[in-house]
């Protein structure tokens, strides 16, 4: 509603995972170089975690747009299958096509692809999102696949990438092996307040705002107080305090116009 009134090319604020909205935070881009790292040196298995709307998605699909055409990659976003389903959709997003689609099957066949692979000097990475609501069967299956390696390097590289609570499931005895081998760990926190600033305005400005359309300092401080620099709570309430100036027919969002918005949001 409010996109031509301010003459931009697309609404900044969704709360979708798009990547050309990645920002850079410093937190943000120490958990891209450790991913980017762990892949090109084939760690095995890297868990990266943050609370919920910490940008862990975003993260994920910048990181696939950054890889190189010699690493192939997998991306589950909703682990929320069986483990041989779990399987399937690992083979299938790498592109394997096996007539076995048993589990015994479907390993051999990936097995065969990533050592194809390596032959051809690639590398091959997957990445598993919300993986917190993996069980404990199938992070157990996941330490299997860290199996698949040649005597000097590892043929996949496993990205975990969950919410705190895969820490947690990581420590339970029965995962211990599975824990041992993790070799790059980070965790994402939220943006400092002068990070809020910046990310409001990177956004605003990817989107085509020209300049007219302006956050008043203290709007942007009252989005850090109420937000705590959760980047998706960011998204939330500067959508509507936009939505709102449209409203107002103003190109100015002052304090005010936030705390109405977040008052409508909360």
């Amino acid at each position: 509603m409010y996109k031509e009134f301010y003459n931009l090319r697309e609404y900044p604020f969704n709360i979708t995972s798009d990547p050309s909205f990645f920002f850079s935070s410093s937190r943000h881009m120490d958990a891209f170089s450790h991913l980017v790292y762990g892949i090109q040196q084939r760690k095995g298995i890297i868990v990266v975690t943050g609370e919920i709307g910490t940008g862990k998605t975003t993260l994920c699909r910048a990181l696939l747009n950054h890889l190189d055409k010699n690493t192939k990659t997998a991306l589950i976003l909703n682990p929320n299958f069986s483990e041989l389903q779990l399987l399937q959709l690992i083979v299938k997003d790498l592109g394997i096509q096996s007539r076995d689609t048993t589990k015994f099957g479907l390993i051999t066949a990936l097995n065969e692809f990533l050592i194809k692979e390596s032959s051809l000097g690639h590398n091959v990475a997957l990445i598993i999102d919300e993986a917190q609501n993996l069980k404990t069967v199938q992070l157990e299956s996941v330490r299997l696949l860290s199996n698949l390696e040649t005597e000097k390097e590892k043929l996949l590289q496993l990205i975990l990438v969950g919410q705190p609570e895969l820490m947690d499931k990581l420590k339970l005895p029965s995962l211990r092996q599975l824990n041992q081998r993790i070799t790059v760990r980070y965790h994402i926190t939220p943006l400092a307040q002068e990070e809020t600033r910046e990310y409001i305005l990177h956004r605003l400005r990817i989107a085509g705002a020209n300049g007219q359309l302006n956050f008043t300092p203290e709007a942007l401080e009252a989005v850090y107080v109420h937000s705590g620099g959760t980047p998706r709570l960011i998204n939330v309430i500067c959508d509507r305090a936009l939505l709102a100036g449209f409203a107002l027919q103003t190109n100015t969002i002052d304090q005010s116009v936030v705390k109405q918005s977040i008052e409508e949001v909360t």
